[in-house]
């Protein structure tokens, strides 16, 4: 074998071992790119919480390096289950956590273990009491409370011919100690005595997030107050269903303003029906794609605002049908439309 044939060979296998150190080293930066994300909702037994899951899932649609768990427990008020869910997410080690937390305190632990361990935060929906987080994404729930207070006090003025200063208001609250269900209450309230200085909001009636209970609060109010009740305000979507089969019960479509929060289909149905007049429409969707979105910017680095605004929206008979509240409560309308956009 002449030399020159040796130095061609020598030269030939550098070429191969670098190509194969790069290979590899490629292959290894590709595997770093993968990104595990832990979604964790505050109920699976509500339709709400299922749309910020459509929105997380159509989000690893489109993100082919990423790959989401879906976890929560059955209902808000299992709020122990969702802190061992949050926990074990952790030890899971996922690079990111979207957490719709239901409590405001008793998660503070674990998304703190997660910070300090280098996984990526991504709040929505309730701010916790901490601020080791990335960002917080949310509905303004005092002026969605307020937006709320103004379309009652315009209905029972224009449309039921009700002087609210001379009657009480029944307040349907899902669960105490929630902060956004106080923050939205407290935007009602605060909004509805400004302009009404003589209503009397009744106690709140807490119905630990259950339909059932939630309809036979406002029975109770009904049979109660009779004709000095000028309405119900209900402050969640499991609330704003049990007011509406209390009034459709009762018969009592026609005589009073009935406002909720959110777009369960039952909700969307008791408006087209006449038994609720309106709901205050937040982006449970936008809340999952967006979060996972923002959980993939702050992985790869990027700094995000600390405060998003999802917006709300009210929604009524009238606007019901138009596209841009269709796309905002039908899941499947959204994921088709967000799929095309991406070319998928």
């Amino acid at each position: 074998m002449t030399k020159l044939t040796k130095s061609m060979m020598i030269i030939a296998l550098t070429f191969v071992l670098a190509f194969s150190f790069t290979t590899v080293f490629e292959m290894e930066a590709m595997a770093e790119d993968e990104y595990h994300i832990s979604v964790i909702v505050k109920a699976t037994d509500s339709d709400f919480w299922q749309q910020m899951m459509t929105g997380a899932e159509v989000a690893e649609q489109v993100n082919e390096n990423v790959t989401i768990d879906l976890l929560g427990p059955p209902s808000e008020a299992d709020i122990a289950q969702q802190v061992a869910i949050v926990e074990d997410a952790v030890v899971g080690q996922p690079d990111a956590i979207v957490l719709a937390s239901t409590s405001s305190d008793a998660t503070v632990g674990a998304v703190e273990m997660a910070y300090e361990q280098g996984i990526k935060v991504v709040l929505v929906d309730n701010l916790i009491e901490t601020d080791m987080y990335h960002t917080f994404m949310a509905t303004d729930n005092i002026e969605g409370g307020a937006i709320a207070a103004e379309e009652f006090s315009r209905l029972a003025e224009e449309e039921y011919d009700i002087d609210l200063n001379e009657k009480v208001v029944g307040h349907i609250n899902a669960m105490a100690g929630v902060q956004v269900l106080i923050d939205r209450s407290d935007g009602f309230i605060d909004r509805i005595t400004e302009l009404n200085p003589d209503v009397e909001m009744l106690d709140p009636r807490y119905v630990d997030n259950r339909i059932p209970d939630a309809m036979s609060a406002a029975e109770d109010i009904i049979l109660g107050e009779g004709d000095n009740l000028g309405g119900f305000w209900a402050n969640n979507n499991h609330t704003g269903v049990g007011v509406a089969q209390a009034i459709a019960d009762a018969d009592a479509g026609d005589q009073f303003p009935a406002i909720s929060f959110d777009a369960d289909p039952q909700q969307i149905d008791a408006i087209r029906d006449g038994y609720l007049d309106a709901t205050i429409v937040q982006d449970p969707f936008a809340m999952g794609f967006d979060g996972v979105m923002n959980a993939i910017k702050a992985i790869e680095g990027e700094e995000l605002p600390d405060f998003i605004d999802t917006g709300a929206t009210l929604v009524t008979q009238d606007n019901l049908d138009d596209d841009e509240i269709q796309q905002l409560i039908d899941t499947d309308l959204r994921s088709e439309a967000i799929l095309e956009e991406y070319g998928m």
